[in-house]
């Protein structure tokens, strides 16, 4: 904990600069593939630069095809500014995309920078995008970071219009909690703008450039708890309004009209949720802003969470339902066929019905059906006779009869529909995450691939190492969830799994808080937990709470460890 402080203040205290979330950047190109401008000094005049100049540190002279560690390859500068450079790069041992940031070793913000990545990447929370490697090498120090090329940043989804109310509520309820722990183990961001705040293609939002972002540009603040709400407040203004809640334009935004000052969303926009739109003044509320209604201001991360805690959840909208057109009858259906359509407009005579049998041929008739008639009573009168007369038999003379499920009277199960899986995030609670890269590995219909906790020394219990670990699923909806098939690698004494709703794939509420759906323990290699009670919801924990102890494999040494793959889920 005093490492993080530490290098959250030394981010801090290497520049006089205030915060200027209310000023335009365009320099946040640091993790998405779609991005692809180029950074100029002009944007520098717009308040994104430190105290340095930019002569005081030339980026170094790389292309692409330069190798770091003789392992990340770059292929593409996205950003270059003040000294330092950023790429996206290719991790050639992992065969996967990262995000790279690269300044000189005598860069006057160089310390500073691998200090801010250091912590940031011990913070370990799958919200923020995760520092993956933080080096000085040959004169270059440079960070290494995730890459989400299935993100999309929140300026370019507002260039097609405001967000639509859940939306919003799932931004500002997911950044607000990200950044309230990121402040209690000292970490700020400093630049927290439209850029760096990312929706995946699961609906999840992640944040990049904790720490890092600021300490590239020299960026600090007296108050970070309160820059980083205004910020949020910011952000979350744009999301309902499309407008920027200061007097300059920025991010693509258009900002307020000069000389109104800081007006509330629901006056700038018609329809805009009344509770959001009151959440974004009291988050803005700084700097003599006074709110629109008479609630009190939000000046950390954690007010604004316990302000959203206090609201009426924001459902998600009902799908849309398409009635089916109407069944249309045919002629053959109608018994018309073969004869000739009326022209419309005109009335159809309906046949007359055909008169009662009155020759001979009837009678005869009639009286053959009497006679079956008479014929199938009697049967039936000596049948049930002679059931009455084989009930006083004794019971060794009797004939064993067995009931069929599915003759008439029986009662026929109703089978389980399987429910897709839509994405999955790995659950942290504490600590760093196991492997939230291979997370689906759970679900990709291959048994051979797999998603791994990490080894222990005692077991199988996890605690006091760890309360459990796990995987958050998303199935799409909201499903009636009665049973999940779980495949295991390692067998033995024991595994323990629960099942639990989850309000969000980054759950807000500890598990202690959700709702247990089932639990189950095995010591094979498969699992079936059966729901207890009917829980309808859409975000599943599978929540490992033991494990067993298993050999030294091509993975990893013998300790206490498990393995989960073809997870399904059935309702």
């Amino acid at each position: 904990m005093a490492e993080r402080s530490t290098a959250a203040v030394d981010v801090a205290d290497n520049s006089g600069d205030e915060p200027l979330t209310a000023k335009a950047d365009q320099t946040t190109s640091d993790g998405v593939a779609l991005n692809r401008e180029r950074e100029t000094d002009s944007e520098e005049a717009q308040g994104s630069g430190g105290t340095e100049g930019p002569g005081k540190a030339s980026p170094p002279e790389l292309h692409s095809g330069h190798k770091l560690a003789r392992r990340y390859r770059l292929e593409e500068c996205v950003t270059r500014l003040d000294g330092f450079s950023s790429w996206r790069a290719m991790d050639e041992k992992l065969r996967r995309a990262v995000g790279v940031h690269l300044l000189p070793a005598d860069h006057p913000r160089a310390r500073s920078v691998l200090a801010a990545a250091r912590s940031s990447a011990l913070l370990g929370d799958p919200r923020f995008v995760q520092v993956l490697d933080a080096v000085e090498e040959n004169d270059l120090v440079y960070v290494v970071h995730e890459w989400l090329p299935d993100a999309t940043e929140l300026t370019a989804l507002l260039a097609s219009g405001p967000l639509e109310v859940h939306e919003a509520y799932q931004m500002v309820s997911q950044v607000s909690g990200a950044m309230a722990a990121a402040h209690r183990e000292g970490l700020a961001h400093l630049k927290l703008t439209p850029g760096a705040v990312l929706r995946t293609s699961t609906g999840q939002w992640r944040i990049r450039g904790l720490a890092v972002n600021a300490a590239l540009r020299g960026i600090s603040s007296e108050t970070p708890q309160r820059t980083d709400t205004e910020a949020i407040g910011a952000l979350l203004y744009a999301a309902l309004t499309q407008r920027w809640p200061y007097e300059s334009d920025a991010y693509g935004l258009s900002g307020l009209p000069k000389g109104v000052g800081l007006i509330a969303p629901d006056q700038v926009r018609a329809g805009v949720h009344r509770g959001l739109s009151e959440l974004a003044m009291r988050a803005l509320a700084n700097d003599g802003a006074t709110a629109s209604r008479h609630e009190s201001p939000c000046t950390t991360p954690e007010e604004l969470v316990k302000a959203i805690g206090e609201m009426p959840r924001i459902r998600p909208p009902e799908p849309a339902f398409t009635a089916p057109p109407e069944y249309q009858r045919t002629t053959y259906q109608q018994g018309t066929y073969g004869r000739q359509s009326p022209r419309p407009g005109a009335t159809q005579v309906l046949p007359a019905p055909p008169p009662p049998l009155q020759s001979r041929t009837g009678t005869a008739l009639k009286w053959a059906v009497s006679a079956l008639l008479i014929a199938a009573l009697g049967l039936g009168s000596w049948q049930l006779a002679d059931a009455l007369m084989d009930h006083d038999k004794p019971e060794d003379t009797k004939k064993t009869q067995t009931t069929d499920g599915n003759e008439k009277g029986g009662t026929k199960p109703v089978p389980l529909k399987p429910i897709a899986i839509k994405g999955a995030s790995e659950y942290v609670v504490e600590g760093s995450p196991q492997a939230a890269d291979d997370v689906d590995k759970t679900f990709d219909g291959n048994s051979t691939t797999f998603w791994r906790t990490k080894r222990y020394n005692a077991g199988p219990k996890l605690a006091p190492y760890k309360p459990g670990v796990g995987i958050v699923y998303d199935l799409g909806s909201a499903q009636s969830l009665k049973n999940a098939s779980i495949g295991l690698r390692y067998a033995g004494d024991h595994t323990t799994i629960h099942l639990y709703a989850a309000d969000a794939l980054s759950p807000t509420t500890s598990v202690d808080g959700m709702k247990e759906i089932g639990t189950a323990t095995t010591s094979g290699t498969s699992l079936n937990v059966k729901a207890s009670k009917s829980v309808k919801t859409q975000y599943v924990l599978l929540w490992i709470t033991d494990v067993p102890n298993a050999p030294s494999d091509g993975y990893s040494g013998a300790g206490f460890k498990q393995a989960i793959t073809d997870v399904k889920f059935s309702g």
